[in-house]
Formats: structure tokens, sequence, C-alpha cells
């Protein structure tokens, strides 16, 4: 079984997957392409996109933080929900 070829649309559409959460390993595994290979096509999509490395990594943390505080924000919520309707019942 040859290589197979990912054009630039499924390329980033496999990147994006790791955006979204799923580790390097798991992106990898389940198209079948090496770790090297993942990571540079990440590198060339960040030299295309004027994001050096760095910055990359420091909105990633920023993002996964702010996901953090709205996933707390809506647990206290819908508590505080549950509770003003057990109060006005």
């Amino acid at each position: 079984m040859g290589r197979r070829k990912f054009n630039d649309e499924e390329v980033k559409e496999i990147l994006e997957e790791h955006q979204a959460g799923a580790t390097v390993s798991e992106v990898c595994h389940r198209h079948g392409i090496s770790q090297p290979t993942f990571y540079r096509w990440q590198s060339s999509q960040l030299k295309g996109s004027g994001i050096d490395a760095r910055r990359m990594k420091a909105l990633e943390q920023e993002n996964q933080k702010l996901k953090k505080l709205l996933a707390e924000a809506m647990l206290t919520a819908a508590t505080l929900s549950e509770m003003l309707e057990k109060t006005s019942r």
C-alpha cells in the first residue's frame, strides 16, 4: 500500500483537530500519519500565517484557560438556577 497524499484542505482539517483538543498521538493515529509529519505540517502552517511557535503556544494556553473559566461559569449558573428553582417552590 502506497503513502497517501493529503491536499491542503485535508492538512488544515487535521491540524484543526489538534487545535480542538485532540492529542497529536490521537490525530496521527486516526489519519495514519507520523508525528514528524504532523509537526512538519504544523510548522509550515505557522510560517504561512506569520505566527511563531511561542506565540501560538501562548494563544493555545490562553484558549485552554478561557475554556476552563467558561465551564466554571456555566456550572455556577446551572447551580444557581437549580437553587432558585428549589427556593421558589
